[in-house]
């Protein structure tokens, strides 16, 4: 029994969507989508009708994209209520969510923690200095969409939002800690600001994370931390915890003569190699 992950399936476009319904099945296997799976509440349940039958449990985060507020749902939803919605459509599909309870699952002859969290971002990834750090990207001409589509409602400003977020997938991730057994932490977003690698958009970084996840890694004892949003795929390993980025990302992203299962990392059983860096 296998742990996969891959995010950023950005179903908005057709060929990730026709992509996807070629997926292969994994019915003994597990499945952790990282966020984006795209925009409305229609992308989402696209996504869960194809992967409910072919996993034998599927994990969800959002993304910043999954959150946006657009005319593509009726009614639209602003913030918090939208991220409640698509965690509502997900329980119906009996697939768990940041709102549930953490998930043992044994592999290596050990039993891990699958920790989804939502944390969102707080504009804290830039260097020291910088007072206002929209405008600092917006002078290199960078400004990410979620300055319109990602509502912060009821909160007033994205910061206090990811303030609340993190107070709360820390006090669960303290809790969970208290077993004993490795966590496997699941984000959307990159933990560390030395993961986000955009080398030709670099002030995009403020829209990547906050510095309070930084040392979550060793702060909680970690086996595998899984993130995407950045669209480079690949595996890091920082004070001997791995690091995976499972994005799939956008029609010009991946390659799509290999087919979407290509794109699947696997997260446990850890591979030998895996238990020091």
């Amino acid at each position: 029994m296998k742990l996969w992950a891959i995010s950023d399936l950005h179903l908005a476009n057709r060929s990730n969507r026709e992509a996807l319904a070629e997926l292969p099945s994994f019915k003994d296997d597990g499945l952790i989508l990282g966020g984006d799976v795209g925009e409305s509440e229609n992308h989402l349940r696209f996504a869960l009708d194809i992967l409910m039958p072919r996993f034998r449990t599927v994990f969800w985060v959002p993304g910043n994209h999954d959150l946006w507020t657009t005319a593509h749902d009726q009614p639209p939803r602003r913030g918090d209520a939208k991220y409640r919605r698509l965690v509502e459509i997900c329980r119906s599909y009996g697939v768990h969510t940041p709102e549930d309870p953490f998930v043992h699952w044994p592999a290596n002859d050990e039993v891990f923690v699958v920790a989804l969290l939502f944390t969102l971002y707080d504009y804290t990834f830039h260097p020291p200095g910088i007072d206002n750090p929209v405008a600092w990207a917006a002078d290199s001409g960078v400004i990410c969409n979620d300055e319109v589509v990602l509502h912060p409602d009821p909160y007033e400003s994205r910061e206090e939002w990811c303030r609340a977020r993190l107070a709360y997938s820390m006090a669960r991730l303290r809790e969970a800690s208290q077993s004993g057994h490795r966590l496997v932490l699941v984000n959307h977003w990159p933990f560390r600001e030395d993961l986000f690698k955009l080398k030709r958009i670099p002030r995009f970084s403020i829209w990547c994370g906050s510095r309070t996840t930084e040392n979550w890694h060793t702060r909680f004892k970690t086996a595998v931390a899984v993130y995407g949003h950045v669209h480079i795929k690949g595996t890091h390993f920082r004070d001997n915890v791995r690091f995976e980025e499972v994005s799939l990302g956008y029609p010009r992203d991946w390659q799509r003569e290999i087919g979407v299962a290509s794109y699947l990392r696997q997260i446990l059983p850890l591979p030998p190699s895996h238990y020091v860096a």
